[in-house]
């Protein structure tokens, strides 16, 4: 392996690789103290109204804090980077000595890729893996002491439960778990067979079951018909509590099997949701791939060297990055309001600054 490297990769590849990766972790740590300064100072009256415990703010809310807005702006920072240190090379007339020793432009690129690689691994991992787990300590964190929700409920659900069962509750309260005004209505064949009335049903966090309240069933039997009233009665239903949250970024605090299982549930009971569950899927595979399409668009951009230093370039970066945020966050709108598929809407901003990139590169001076 150790050979293999060396034979490889030169000390020019070596040298790339480390301005690269070293420039992405200084960017990235003054990124970060500028977001928890920032942030710090928006949430200090938040913090002390809910008399927020130190602790807490420091190894639940920006444990998840720093990670997630880090990770949603590696894009930018990455691009950032990229810009800057290669602009540098340019501007000290690194770049030309190595181009004209017989160096392709395409194999100058080569070390760019594997920091790339490097990049979107750790992306990919934290995306997958770390952040799911940091922003359940954070969205937790929130929901006490920075936005407490003091009517948490949610209106005029459906849902449907098993191939033949459906649910409809006209509101849920999710800090006593109660739902009132509860239907239940069973088919066959297309046909009503039961149908369940209930005043309100409660969970029963500790037998892990539904006690309904003041209930009417009404069974029909072809021409038959029979009324069954009761006050109480415990039932299993394949639904949860969790089913009816309605905290903001909730989706984003499932691990992946968490996800999976919740988009699965969805295909059957359509409770409105999907889309912005395969957003959120779709988001944690797609988003790492920017490391390779932002540095191939850096690369093009800041190999020449200009008159006035790298002023020019670093403005160029920053701006594509932003424009590359914002092409997300339309496309995501697009998915969500305009019915556009999920996976087009986070491959969209990919597709078209991979092609901008691509022309970049064969716009290059070479």
């Amino acid at each position: 392996m150790i050979k293999w490297l060396k034979s490889s990769f030169t000390i020019i590849d070596w040298y790339i690789i480390r301005k690269y990766l070293s420039t992405f972790v200084f960017t990235m740590a003054i990124f970060t103290v500028v977001a928890v300064v920032f942030d710090v100072s928006e949430r200090l009256d938040d913090f002390m109204k809910h008399k927020a415990p130190l602790s807490k703010i420091v190894f639940e809310y920006y444990a998840g804090f720093v990670p997630f807005y880090l990770n949603m702006l590696s894009p930018l920072i990455n691009f950032i980077a990229v810009i800057f240190f290669t602009a540098k090379m340019a501007d000290q007339t690194e770049i030309v000595p190595i181009l004209s020793g017989g160096m392709s432009f395409n194999r100058f690129i080569r070390p760019y890729m594997v920091a790339a690689t490097v990049i979107f691994a750790l992306n990919f991992a934290f995306s997958v893996y770390i952040i799911p787990r940091t922003n359940k300590l954070k969205v937790g964190f929130e929901r006490i002491y920075v936005k407490p929700v003091e009517n948490n409920t949610k209106s005029s659900t459906h849902m449907q439960i098993d191939d033949d069962s459906y649910v409809y509750i006209d509101n849920f309260d999710n800090n006593r778990k109660i739902g009132y005004n509860f239907v239940l209505e069973k088919f066959r064949e297309g046909e009503m067979t039961e149908k369940l009335m209930a005043d309100r049903i409660t969970w029963d966090s500790i037998k892990n079951n539904w006690r309904i309240e003041n209930y009417t069933i009404r069974i029909v039997d072809s021409l038959k018909e029979k009324m069954i009233k009761g006050s109480r009665m415990d039932t299993l239903l394949d639904m949860s509590p969790g089913d009816f949250e309605v905290y903001d970024n909730i989706f984003t605090a499932m691990k992946m099997t968490e996800l999976n299982a919740r988009i699965d549930k969805e295909e059957s009971r359509g409770t409105g949701m999907m889309t912005d569950l395969l957003l959120e899927k779709y988001k944690r595979f797609v988003t790492p791939l920017a490391a390779y399409v932002l540095t191939l668009m850096g690369v093009a951009l800041s190999s020449k060297k200009v008159r006035g230093g790298i002023g020019l370039s670093l403005g160029i970066g920053i701006g594509l990055s932003f424009t590359y945020i914002v092409f997300i966050q339309f496309s995501t709108m697009f998915s969500l309001k305009g019915g556009l598929p999920p996976i087009i809407a986070v491959f969209i901003p990919n597709i078209i600054f991979g092609l901008l990139a691509f022309y970049l590169l064969h716009k290059a001076p070479k």
